[in-house]
């Protein structure tokens, strides 16, 4: 049974809907990206999500966009991110860590090699952005022969045999984005996401995370009561942003942060 399979089955036992962060590795500082990891930890988060940089993250909105450029700017590559999930790995053996990105770094890497380091440092998952199920026979097998789950999002357009088709392939769980847009645009429509989410229970199995459009305690509480996993991202990178000149104060800022959703989420999820 892999971290994040274990770790979903665990919190559905404690009838309480996981928190997945997403923070982009190397932002603002390198030396920080681990310390961030391990104060999420602290604050709540259940499955951690860590961005590869990348020039181009056509799905991210201007606050990603801004992180990406900043961690390039440190020279933070696809072999450095893994080093900190091994540097992760040397307190933490437990968090499941999803890798984030778009195809290009990994391609350029190789697939065999990228998967036999991700699984030698640590990594449970992996979601290529750009990386549709119907082009990613090679990737997939690779993957599954190195045991890391590729996850896939589902967007509000998804047709049902579309659907199907992710369904297919998915491993981990099921990444919906709840709005038409890039990362950290909009607000939510949870009516509209819940609606979504019983059509994909019909499909899958699998756990269903909800992310993009979550700002707050509030609206990571009204998706947790549909979904079994809230995903939180651009509030935390633009937190990371406000204290971009304060590197020594983002661990502390990210776990009071996330302890507000953290809470909000358990005082919804024991009131269900």
């Amino acid at each position: 049974m892999s971290r994040i399979e274990a770790c979903f089955e665990k919190l559905k036992a404690d009838g309480q809907t996981a928190l997945i962060t997403y923070i982009t590795a190397g932002d603002p500082e390198p030396w920080v990206t681990v310390p961030m990891l391990h104060a999420l930890v602290d604050a709540g988060a259940d499955v951690l999500e860590l961005g590869i940089p990348f020039s181009d993250p056509m799905a991210d909105g201007p606050v990603i966009q801004k992180a990406c450029e900043r961690a390039l700017k440190n020279d933070v590559s696809i072999h450095h991110v893994l080093d900190m999930v091994a540097k992760f790995r040397e307190k933490n053996k437990e968090t499941p860590i999803v890798l984030m990105g778009y195809a290009n770094p990994l391609e350029a890497m190789g697939y065999e090699t990228f998967a036999e380091k991700a699984q030698q440092v640590g990594v449970d998952g992996v979601l290529t952005v750009d990386m549709p199920p119907e082009e990613s026979e090679q990737f997939l097998d690779i993957m599954n022969t190195h045991e890391i789950d590729t996850i896939f999002l589902v967007a509000p357009t998804t047709s049902e045999e579309r659907m199907r088709k992710i369904a297919e392939h998915a491993k981990g769980f099921i990444y919906y984005v709840s709005i038409k847009g890039v990362t950290g645009t909009a607000a939510l429509d949870v009516s509209e996401v819940a609606e979504k989410m019983t059509l994909l229970r019909t499909i899958t199995d699998l756990p269903l995370g909800v992310g993009f459009g979550i700002r707050d305690g509030s609206s990571a509480a009204a998706v947790s009561e549909v979904a079994d996993a809230v995903v939180v991202g651009s509030t935390l990178v633009s937190c990371i942003e406000e204290h971009a000149q304060r590197p020594e104060e983002l661990p502390e800022a990210l776990a009071g942060l996330l302890a507000e959703m953290r809470h909000a989420i358990n005082a919804r999820d024991m009131a269900k």
